[in-house]
């Protein structure tokens, strides 16, 4: 039998790594939590595990050191490392490190194109990296073979899908941390859900946040829309909720989002849904995956109730492929195969620089899991590498100047942001449109002095 422990870093990716370590090994599964900036509250711990065995379990977090010794104590066959890129790499290099080591996967927890390198840089010493689509899978190994990065994968209908129909008509909007990014593209959002919620007084209007103000997430949330819903006379029907996905799509009757996987999330229970162009359509925006699936919109359909369905060739390339064509169970059978028959190999070389030694790599497990990682090496790295980025930065600026390149800045805002991670850049992506204006059907919303939570 296979014995796979998952490992994540934060919300997204616990919920990920536990639905797929139910799917990979129903019946030898582990799970653990790496202590880190992004680790998740108790309350977004119980959301991302309300569909899985672990549903009860505390899982305390634990330090990258409890973590490699008991994965050298449990001696599983295979690892799934699901976690962000940096903290991925170090904890993969751990593991490959190891006397026996096991089999190691990775993969990203949600929708996958475009294709990007840093997936591919970060999960490099992984055996193999789980993709969610037959167009995923293309567009990967595509990707890897221009970067010269050989690397598997293996198929795997994302963990969360669920078949059974809603019972409610919501109209569900998924909030995303990174899309759209400028605050008045943020506003707008807000201001479509309060014209919703007038235009449509005998149906709850429901926002679903990914976290808190205060929780840490996977991506760094510039300006939340909980704390933007406070700007505006709130109609009663204009909800908030954060917990599970699947308890806001068992009442929705409509989905609306920008370019969450949440979309594939209520197509796939029959629940129709709109990924919103208002705010352009690019790679920046995730939102290319929905190009030629029939679910694009704007903001104007949403407000006529124009929700749709993808188109069946769509939905066959697109995460909603039959589930025979998952390949991700026979890989990691053949993976764990070699490795008892001692021909899994050295384990794959990472494509990231170890120039720097020792030092290199505890600078590497800093920036990864901040003040988790702690000890003299980690303290000296920083004392070191803090001053010569901040070198290399102001070197790179200068030659910027040099070609006559103006560098761009960041300016101060209000932000949920996870401790160690850095400002995003202020200037909006090339593909971004300028922010959209209200549909005219969208009356202004005077602001409100309330202060209360929204519920």
């Amino acid at each position: 039998m296979t014995r796979l422990l998952a490992l994540a870093d934060s919300d997204s990716y616990l919920k990920w790594a536990a639905g797929t370590a139910e799917r990979l090994a129903p019946d030898g599964a582990g799970l653990a939590l790496i202590a880190s900036p992004v680790a998740p509250s108790a309350a977004q711990r119980r959301a991302a595990l309300a569909q899985t065995r672990w549903r009860d379990a505390p899982l305390a977090p634990l330090s990258l050191a409890a973590l490699v010794a008991r994965v050298r104590e449990e001696r599983p066959d295979s690892v799934l490392v699901g976690m962000r890129g940096p903290t991925a790499a170090v904890v993969l290099a751990e593991l490959a490190a190891l006397p026996g080591r096991p089999v190691l996967l990775s993969g990203l927890p949600g929708v996958g194109i475009p294709a990007s390198r840093k997936a591919l840089f970060y999960r490099a010493q992984a055996d193999a990296m789980i993709v969610h689509s037959l167009r995923e899978r293309e567009a990967f190994a595509e990707r890897a073979q221009q970067l010269g990065w050989p690397q598997r994968f293996a198929v795997a209908t994302l963990p969360f899908l669920e078949r059974h129909p809603s019972a409610g008509d919501d109209i569900v909007f998924a909030a995303q941390a990174l899309v759209p990014e400028s605050l008045a593209d943020r506003r707008a959002i807000i201001a479509l859900l309060v014209a919703l919620a007038r235009r449509n007084p005998d149906r709850r209007v429901v926002l679903k946040l990914r976290a808190l103000d205060g929780e840490a997430q996977t991506h760094d949330e510039r300006y939340p829309l909980d704390a933007l819903l406070q700007e505006v006379e709130r109609p009663s029907n204009l909800l908030t909720r954060h917990d599970s996905m699947l308890a806001a799509l068992d009442t929705a009757g409509a989905l609306i989002t920008v370019s969450s996987t949440a979309l594939i999330e209520a197509v796939a229970r029959g629940i129709p849904g709109l990924a919103l162009t208002d705010f352009g359509v690019g790679d920046a925006l995730i939102n290319t995956v929905f190009e030629g699936s029939g679910l694009m919109g704007s903001m104007d359909d949403a407000l006529e109730g124009r929700f749709r369905m993808p188109s069946a060739g769509w939905a066959a390339r697109n995460y909603l492929h039959a589930p025979e064509q998952d390949d991700a169970p026979l890989v990691l059978a053949e993976l764990v195969a070699r490795r008892e028959a001692g021909t899994l190999g050295a384990p794959r070389r990472a494509v990231r620089s170890t120039f720097g030694g020792p030092l290199r790599a505890a600078w590497n497990r800093r920036i990864a899991l901040g003040a988790h990682e702690a000890g003299v090496l980690p303290a000296l790295a920083l004392v070191i590498g803090v001053p010569l980025r901040a070198a290399l930065v102001a070197a790179r600026r200068v030659r910027g100047r040099v070609a006559g390149v103006r560098p761009s800045t960041a300016s101060p805002s209000p932000a949920r942001r996870s401790p160690a991670s850095q400002p995003r850049a202020s200037e909006p992506p090339a593909s971004r449109r300028q922010a959209p204006q209200p549909p005219a059907a969208m009356s202004p919303t005077p602001t409100s002095a309330r202060t209360t939570p929204a519920s």
